[in-house]
């Protein structure tokens, strides 16, 4: 059992028989009365963020979540497919559970799938990856007024604010939590 006190950031718990994953936290200390803490949860089957509010005194249960690997096969627009490596089973997710990872997908990716009660319910993915810039205009030197930077479309539609230098094909590395151009592949 967690106890309020123990919901982080990040941490996984039951609420009203749905998993739920805590998306910020924060804790105020009423001294005689204990503690209120108040959090932003997403819930991981509905996909959508609640905020609530709980006394110190208050228990939940751990959420039972597992993670396996999968691969990346395809997408038909609405859902998208995966492959279990060890048993070759395949698995969909609907797009609005994949929370805009669908940018950061290519075929045969290896992504962690988190399942609750067997059945798949969201991605996680590594925290950066590789893209190839397919669109993006040149870079005039003298182009000061946007700090050096033009936008450049991936491989997966993805458009991310790049160095004047990014060429056409280039390779990027891309952080997948802020969607930000980190460096040169």
């Amino acid at each position: 059992m967690l106890n309020a006190n123990e919901l982080k950031v990040w941490k996984k718990f039951m609420m009203e028989w749905e998993p739920f994953e805590v998306v910020s936290y924060s804790q105020k200390v009423m001294w005689r009365w204990g503690s209120i803490i108040n959090i932003k949860a997403k819930n991981l089957l509905h996909w959508g963020n609640v905020p609530r509010t709980f006394s110190d005194k208050d228990i939940f249960e751990p959420a039972d979540i597992a993670t396996k690997t999968y691969e990346y096969l395809y997408n038909d627009g609405e859902r998208y497919y995966f492959m279990n490596n060890e048993t070759f089973e395949q698995v969909d997710l609907e797009k609005k559970a994949l929370d805009w990872a669908e940018l950061f997908l290519q075929d045969w990716d290896k992504v962690m799938l988190q399942e609750f009660n067997g059945q798949p319910i969201n991605i996680n993915l590594e925290p950066t990856c590789i893209l190839e810039v397919t669109d993006t205009p040149p870079g005039e030197k003298w182009d000061t007024a946007t700090w050096g930077k033009k936008p450049a479309t991936m491989t997966t539609w993805l458009v991310v604010q790049v160095p004047l230098f990014i060429n056409i094909w280039d390779k990027l590395v891309i952080d997948t939590r802020t969607k930000e151009y980190r460096s040169r592949a």
